[in-house]
């Protein structure tokens, strides 16, 4: 029987990890074996609050709201805004998919089966933009509308025919742009001018002083770079920006070699057929590594152990003991050695890892302890550099950028 994962959808921040998460199992080589998330996740909602792994393009923060907007209007039962807005979904989806651009287009291969809506994906990020005024989660905002019309219907006007009480708090920005003629049967993932400004506007008022508000107001231009720190523009950034994405540079940088270590570990340790050459797969990763860490004299010369702690712990507070110590100890490893490849062969550095997994999986799911859990092992698990969601935030920063050029043009 094939294992189920499950979880209490109590907050919408929680389901959105945890479908991070399970993005991450099916992708062997973005898992996160020891447990350095919380930093990871940091970073992340540091650098690009709003954004996570699972979402693709900026205009789904507009697609959503027009579809439960127009149903508000219809005044959608709450036993029925479940089904005919994923009808919607699906709608958009075949529209998306007959236009020109179907890149990051959700329910590209699942069709009318799609398990996860775009709803679902970008309800957080719409709360964190400001778009989203209800403050639950999607479940509990289907609940509530019939109990929205019901507020909605019995307002009494006075003589100005203004609510007596006030103005009843509407579920979605009232400022949200129109959805064009047509949707969502007709629809394209490109942002009008007008669309990109609004998007652009969120950003600023709700995501003040972010890297992300940076990237959408003072940037020239779209950028294809693979890293935030290879940005083309990165000297005009700001000194609190320079300084996170520093960190996050080097985060990325030091801890990498701790995963290679980890597969390197694996592939020892295994009996599978291509082990030998596992081993020299890893090897010789783990040597560009140790002479990429020996070549980064910036980030060495500019590495504080206690500025680095205090950014990360401005975005989440105190950190798990655990991880903290788990990360000091890899790095005083790391920079004790003339040569960073040297953890290879350092007792303990294959002790630090071995507990750190154990730890995190107990005796009988971790893979250097047990046997069977080393068997599962694909070859590859965890070995992608961190890149903080800058591949998803890049695309969603580059629709609006564009949205925005095309109408100046």
């Amino acid at each position: 029987m094939g294992s189920i994962i499950g979880w209490i959808d109590f907050e919408e921040k929680e389901r959105t990890r945890m479908m991070e998460v399970i993005k991450m199992f099916r992708e062997q080589d973005t898992r996160d074996e020891l447990g350095i998330g919380v930093i990871r996740d940091a970073f992340s909602g540091m650098l690009f609050p709003g954004t996570s792994t699972i979402q693709t393009r900026a205009k789904y923060m507009l697609f959503i709201p027009w579809i439960y907007r127009i149903h508000e209007r219809k005044k959608t039962l709450s036993a029925e805004i479940a089904d005919k807005a994923r009808r919607d979904e699906i709608k958009l989806s075949n529209a998306l998919l007959k236009s020109d651009d179907i890149d990051g287009v959700l329910g590209k291969e699942a069709g009318a089966k799609l398990q996860r809506l775009p709803s679902n994906v970008y309800w957080s990020g719409l709360g964190s933009w400001g778009i989203r005024h209800f403050p639950g989660s999607q479940e509990e905002y289907h609940k509530y509308l019939d109990e929205y019309y019901t507020r909605q219907s019995s307002q009494i006007l006075g003589d100005n025919r203004e609510p007596v009480e006030g103005p009843l708090k509407e579920n979605w920005d009232p400022y949200l742009p129109e959805p064009p003629s047509g949707f969502p049967a007709e629809a394209t993932l490109k942002l009008s001018l007008h669309e990109a400004e609004y998007l652009k506007e969120k950003i600023m008022k709700y995501c003040p002083q972010t890297l992300l508000s940076h990237l959408v107001t003072s940037t020239s231009g779209t950028v294809d770079c693979k890293y935030i720190w290879e940005h083309p523009e990165l000297y005009y950034f700001t000194s609190s920006h320079k300084t996170q994405v520093r960190y996050a540079q080097s985060f990325s940088l030091f801890m990498h070699g701790a995963f290679l270590l980890y597969n390197y570990m694996l592939a020892y340790n295994c009996k599978r057929e291509d082990r030998e050459a596992l081993m020299e797969k890893y090897r010789s990763m783990l040597e560009e590594w140790g002479a990429e860490i020996m070549n980064a004299h910036e980030l060495l010369s500019n590495w504080y152990e206690a500025e680095f702690w205090e950014v990360v712990e401005s975005q989440i507070g105190a950190t798990p003991f655990p991880v903290y110590a788990f990360v000091n100890n890899w790095l005083k490893i790391v920079f004790a050695e003339n040569n960073p490849f040297n953890v290879i062969s350092n007792p303990a550095a294959w002790k630090l890892i071995r507990e750190r997994e154990i730890r995190l999986k107990k005796t009988k799911r971790a893979r250097l302890a047990n046997e069977r859990a080393l068997e599962l092992w694909t070859g590859a698990s965890g070995t992608r550099r961190l890149d903080f969601r800058w591949n998803e935030t890049k695309r969603i920063v580059n629709d609006i950028l564009e949205g925005l050029e095309a109408g100046e043009g």
